[in-house]
C-alpha cells in the first residue's frame, strides 16, 4: 500500500485560494491526508505548535504565507521565516529531517501555484518515508527529544532572541553598533542547543533523580559540559539536587512557573 504522508499546512489567510474549504480535507487538491489551518499571518503561527503536530505523529508540516515584502501584518511573514529558521535548528537535534518543515510563499490569486506547493512538498515527504512518530510504537528518543525542542521553544529567552532579531541586526544600539546576521546566526544556534539540552535533562529528571553521569551517558555529552548546564538551571530554578547517593550527587527536576 502506497504511504500516504499526513501533511498539516498552516495558511495565510490573504494566501489561500478561493474556492479552497478549509473545514473539508477532502477538497484539498484530492489528498484526504492534507489538513490545512487557515491563520491571520503566519508569523503567529506558535513554534511549540508546529513542534506539538510533529510528536502528534505529522510527516510533515508545511507553512505558507504571502510573499515577502508584501504582509498585511508587515513583517509577519519575515517573522513567520525566523521561527521557520530556529525550528529547523531544534529539528536538527531532534532526530527528524529538517526537510519535513517547509516554509514557502503564494498569493490567494496565483490559483495553480497552490496544489504544485503542496504536490512537491508531498513528493518531498514521500521520499522521506513516515515520521517516526506517526507509528503505534513511536521511537521513545525521538519523541523525546521533541518534547524536549518544543519546551525550548515556548521557553522566554528563545522567543525573546526570534522576536528581537530584526532590531539586534539592523538597529545600532546605543553606542552606535550592530550585530551583523552571521553573528546572529551563531548566536541562535548556541542558544538553541543549549535550550534544547536543558529542556531535555529536565524531563529526564522529572521522571527521577538522576547522577551527571547518568545523564551525561543519555545525551551523549562529557558529564563536565552536564555540570554546567545542571549549574546554570539550578540558577533558574529548574532543578535542584535531590539527595546524595554514598559520594554522588542526583537531581531532580523542579516544576518551572
Amino acid at each position: 500500500m502506497m504511504f500516504r504522508p499526513r501533511i498539516i499546512c498552516f495558511i495565510c489567510n490573504w494566501s489561500l485560494p478561493a474556492g479552497v474549504d478549509v473545514a473539508s480535507p477532502t477538497t484539498i487538491h484530492a489528498y484526504p491526508k492534507i489538513h490545512v489551518v487557515q491563520v491571520m499571518c503566519v508569523g503567529r503561527v506558535d513554534p511549540a505548535v508546529v513542534l506539538g503536530t510533529f510528536a502528534k505523529g505529522a510527516d510533515g508540516v508545511l507553512v505558507i504565507g504571502c510573499h515577502p515584502p508584501d504582509c498585511h501584518y508587515i513583517y509577519g511573514n519575515l517573522q513567520a521565516e525566523r521561527k521557520v529558521k530556529m525550528l529547523k535548528k531544534l529539528l536538527s537535534l531532534t532526530g527528524l529531517e529538517q526537510e519535513r518543515l517547509r516554509l514557502d510563499w503564494a498569493y490567494a490569486y496565483e490559483i495553480e501555484r497552490f496544489p504544485k506547493i503542496i504536490d512537491d512538498f508531498r513528493n518531498l515527504v514521500i521520499a522521506l518515508g513516515p515520521s517516526p512518530l506517526a507509528e503505534e510504537k513511536a521511537d521513545s528518543n525521538i519523541l523525546l527529544n521533541i518534547k524536549a525542542a518544543k519546551a525550548a521553544a515556548e521557553d522566554f529567552r528563545l522567543r525573546v532572541l526570534v522576536g528581537r532579531e530584526r532590531e539586534l541586526t539592523e538597529k545600532e544600539n546605543m553606542f552606535g553598533e550592530k550585530i551583523s546576521q552571521k553573528e546572529f546566526d551563531v548566536l541562535l544556534h548556541e542558544v538553541v542547543e543549549a535550550e534544547f539540552i536543558r529542556h531535555k535533562i529536565h524531563l529526564l529528571t522529572k521522571e527521577k533523580p538522576m547522577s551527571v553521569k547518568e545523564i551525561a551517558a543519555i545525551v551523549n555529552m562529557k558529564p563536565a559540559l552536564v555540570l554546567r548546564h545542571i549549574v546554570n538551571m539550578r540558577r533558574k530554578g529548574m532543578i535542584a539536587l535531590d539527595h546524595v547517593d554514598r559520594t554522588t550527587l542526583l537531581y531532580k527536576a523542579l516544576e518551572v512557573q
